[in-house]
């Protein structure tokens, strides 16, 4: 071998090394997108074994050295969110006695957000409480996508990356060349959601629902704000979990002359009885994505799933390349 051939491969054995260290977990609560996230990036999953005793507690074993390297750990705490949290704390604790030399957990969907501020007496933060766990089990960092709430991102004090969901389901819409397109939030507090969703359609029109909630889970719609007679109204939200919201928001939406609706949103959350809401006709399309698995038996004819694996390969790799993840939004 010449000496500069010799110098070349010199310089490249510190890259090789460093890509080396990646390592891709997945746990067991969305396996497949795991699965598709590996593929973008070109590398398989890491062997690992799950098991639970009989009394429910989990077991999580690494099966392969992660000594000094960089581990990814998949897994959106959704239902069962007890069980799927545990597992990803386990994850993190073994990775770190592994000797693991950065723990970074990446949660397509954060549960327990919803609790994100006391708006009344002797109450839980759990939203800070997850973070609390999270912090302590030994992750380094966090990847999220489409958190409830911006705020969630300074309870944490590790790097936190805050990823959007929204190009995918943009994209998808752009692709279907709605014509007098009109964005709509469900609720006050989705405003700054929506405009930004707004403002990458084409800067299309906003409109509000004005809400008041009488009890978790159950909303009651007041009127809209907005003009949205005539038009496609798109309505878009981080999640939808029972779909009492964003059904009386569209029902509200065509009693206001609302031509079609379309719903957004980036966690398809599903409790009961979303599905018997979402399928009963008042929607041409309710488009989620795969951060959480929708089973076959949740599934109906006007749901369109897209998945956001490239998405999360990307914020992977960059980084894990140190290079910039809010560039990919610009």
């Amino acid at each position: 071998m010449s000496s500069s051939a010799t110098l070349t491969l010199q310089r490249m054995l510190p890259t090789i090394a460093e890509n080396n260290r990646l390592r891709l977990f997945s746990g067991s609560a969305n396996v497949p997108l795991a699965q598709e996230v590996a593929r973008y990036l070109g590398m398989d999953l890491g062997p690992m074994v799950r098991k639970q005793f009989a009394d429910g507690e989990l077991y999580v074993q690494i099966q392969e050295s992660i000594r000094g390297c960089d581990v990814y750990l998949i897994q959106p705490t959704c239902y069962p969110v007890n069980s799927h949290l545990m597992e990803l704390l386990i994850m993190i604790d073994a990775c770190r006695r592994a000797s693991a030399r950065q723990v970074t957990a990446v949660m397509p969907y954060y549960g327990y957000a919803r609790a994100d501020r006391k708006t009344a007496g002797r109450e839980s933060i759990t939203a800070k409480l997850v973070a609390n766990l999270m912090t302590e089990a030994g992750a380094h960092r966090i990847v999220a996508m489409d958190l409830h709430s911006a705020q969630i991102q300074g309870y944490f004090d590790i790097p936190l990356d805050h990823v959007y969901g929204s190009p995918v389901l943009i994209n998808y819409l752009a692709s279907k060349q709605l014509t007098d397109l009109v964005v709509v939030s469900p609720d006050v507090g989705g405003v700054a959601r929506a405009r930004a969703f707004a403002k990458k359609l084409n800067d299309a029109p906003l409109a509000i629902i004005d809400k008041r909630r009488q009890a978790h889970n159950v909303a009651e719609m007041m009127n809209v704000i907005g003009d949205v007679a005539g038009k496609t109204a798109v309505l878009v939200d981080d999640m939808i979990d029972t779909a009492g919201t964003i059904c009386e928001a569209a029902k509200i939406l065509r009693k206001e002359g609302a031509r079609q609706v379309y719903a957004c949103a980036t966690h398809a959350v599903f409790s009961s009885p979303a599905i018997e809401r979402l399928s009963n006709g008042v929607f041409e399309e309710v488009i989620v994505t795969n951060t959480i698995p929708v089973p076959e038996t949740k599934k109906f004819k006007q749901l369109t799933i897209l998945s956001v694996a490239n998405l999360l390969g990307e914020t992977i790799w960059r980084v894990h390349e140190d290079s910039s993840v809010s560039s990919m939004f610009s």
